[in-house]
């Protein structure tokens, strides 16, 4: 291989890489795009959502009566997560989660609800799995929780 053939080769490279930097991720752009996105869910599906000021939204369906959660808490909770497009990506009718080994979203959102409580949670990716695809949600996904939070142990 000639040398100007090496320097051509060399500069796409150097091009591609730069192109693919400038398209990196803008976590405030991100942010304003998830908020916009879930602004749009919530107006779709006339959805009584209160926002935080994490960026998560919340619907309270029944507040509950019971204690509310702390980061430490064992909670017992029946859920469905599911992305924009109503894609359901987990469920379970009854899992055993410490809510420290949740995402952020449910670390935030949880425990505004008391045990006994119903709702929704409408998580920007930030506050959700971020940059990394997990279990097939894609990477800087919205994801959306229906859940009844059925029990809370220290």
């Amino acid at each position: 291989m000639s040398l100007t053939r090496i320097v051509l080769v060399f500069i796409i490279i150097l091009a591609g890489l730069s192109f693919w930097s400038c398209q990196s991720d803008d976590p405030d752009k991100i942010a304003e795009r998830d908020r916009q996105s879930l602004l749009k869910f919530i107006a779709e599906n006339e959805l009584d959502a209160i926002e935080h000021p994490s960026g998560l939204f919340y619907v309270v369906e029944r507040e509950g009566t019971g204690s509310h959660p702390e980061l430490n808490s064992l909670i017992m909770i029946r859920y469905t997560g599911y992305l924009l497009d109503d894609k359901v990506f987990d469920s379970s009718n009854g899992a055993q989660l410490r809510l420290f080994n949740t995402i952020r979203g449910w670390q935030i959102g949880i425990p505004l609800f008391r045990e006994g409580g119903k709702g929704m949670l409408l998580v920007p990716s930030a506050l959700g799995y971020g940059p990394y695809a997990q279990f097939g949600i894609p990477r800087n996904s919205c994801l959306i929780f229906e859940f009844e939070l059925l029990g809370i142990s220290q």
